[in-house]
């Protein structure tokens, strides 16, 4: 089934030296994009991330430091990956954990003003594991019935992915609305309100930290009750999203007192 779509939406696939949001980088992104006419636009970039990429990494994707020493880095290039996505929404597989947020920090360390938060984000590795609950290698094989080549190539893995969505739309057409509004919904695990998950919204829309002893508790009651834990969190080892975020929910609550 083709995509229903109202705007573009951008396929991405992120290959980094690690699972670190914080302190990994990538060091090759994969972006392709489907116009609501069906055209098609692709990219490959490969990027050089300033740190080794470690050989447990380099074993999964086939990219080792030689491959990227004359690549552009991130902050090179940022602002043209962000002009290919700024106008769309977002997919991928696994992305809301993992390739939103990894991608997040290199737009802040980079100092591009990409705002992620205004773009639809349909997880299809979301949809697939409320609905069968296995991996991009096999949910390749079992909806579009196929072998999934070159697995962990950024490319392969991120057209894929588009394939099986497509595929997922017609194997469940009373379950999956073609609708990018509904698939972004459907996909969503957490109510975050960082990318991380840190802070997300409870049952009553209100922002609460998801971790630590304030866990389940409004981020405004404890900046009030333990202002302290504001300047922890700013100066540990928490990703740069989730301080931006914490950082404007502190000012708001300042500013409604």
């Amino acid at each position: 089934m083709k995509l229903n779509l109202d705007k573009p939406i951008v396929f991405f696939d992120l290959e980094t030296t690690g699972i670190d949001v914080v302190n990994d980088r990538i060091v090759e992104i994969c972006l392709l994009k489907i116009f609501p006419n069906g055209n098609e636009e692709a990219k490959t970039l490969r990027i050089n991330p300033t740190i080794h990429i470690p050989e447990e990494a380099s074993n999964v994707h086939g990219i080792y430091d030689q491959d990227v020493a004359d690549c552009p880095k991130f902050a090179d290039i940022a602002a043209d990956i962000w002009a290919f996505m700024a106008d769309s929404d977002l997919g991928g597989f696994n992305s809301n954990h993992f390739d939103i947020p990894m991608l997040a920090e290199e737009f802040l360390r980079a100092g591009v003003k990409a705002d992620l938060t205004k773009c639809r984000r349909v997880d299809v590795q979301n949809i697939y594991h409320k609905l069968e609950r296995r991996t991009l290698i096999a949910a390749y094989k079992f909806y579009c019935h196929k072998n999934l080549e070159d697995a962990h190539s950024a490319l392969a893995d991120t057209r894929a992915t588009y394939e099986v969505l497509c595929a997922q739309l017609d194997y469940y057409p009373e379950i999956l609305q073609n609708d990018i509004n509904f698939l972004a919904d459907y996909s969503r695990r957490e109510r975050n309100v960082d990318f991380a998950g840190r802070i997300v919204l409870d049952n009553n829309n209100v922002e609460v930290f998801n971790f630590g002893k304030y866990k389940g508790m409004p981020v405004a009651e404890v900046l009030r009750r333990d202002p302290s834990y504001f300047s922890w969190i700013m100066q540990g080892d928490f990703a740069l999203n989730t301080k931006q975020v914490l950082t404007e929910l502190a000012l708001r609550s300042k500013s409604t007192k």
